[in-house]
């Protein structure tokens, strides 16, 4: 029986090295319980793995995968890059930096007077409503404490 069905195997992969080591990839895979795709009919392990490849009721190509992996003695572990380590250093700052900080010290007059823009000549926001500063056509130059007009400047050399 096994001649026979190593001839029909061979038909499925020319290669009897690979046919043998993936066959025995299979007959282990039985061996630690694996599910049968074929009756058993009083055969060996090895015999049923040759029927089961020769029927095309298993993947060769996952045999082949789980062979190469049964067979590595380095496991390729994915170590994080020096971004991804300086990144979580940086989280783990802020988390700290948050922890450290009361929001129940800042009051709301606090905050809305932080975030005014104030004229040190005036006092409130209201007279710097009245200014309009695009309808002055001049500017002056405080280097040289002259006055030019928006039309004196040449926009492609940027010269006066």
């Amino acid at each position: 029986m096994a001649r026979v069905t190593v001839e029909d195997c061979v038909e499925k992969v020319p290669n009897r090295y690979e046919l043998l080591m993936v066959a025995a990839q299979r007959a282990k895979d039985i061996e630690q319980g694996a599910p049968l795709r074929v009756e058993r009919d009083n055969d060996k392990n090895s015999v049923v793995a040759l029927r089961e490849i020769a029927e095309d009721k298993v993947s060769i190509e996952e045999l082949q995968r789980s062979l190469v992996l049964n067979l590595q003695k380095y496991v390729e572990v994915e170590e994080p890059q020096e971004e991804e380590i300086e990144i979580v250093a940086a989280e783990k700052e802020l988390a700290e930096l948050d922890a450290q900080f009361d929001p129940s010290m800042l009051l709301d007059t606090d905050l809305d007077e932080g975030m005014q823009i104030r004229d040190e000549t005036t006092d409130s926001l209201d007279d710097l409503d009245d200014t309009d500063l695009s309808d002055d056509d001049s500017f002056e130059d405080d280097s040289f404490g002259e006055t030019a007009s928006n039309e004196d400047f040449d926009q492609d050399s940027d010269e006066f």
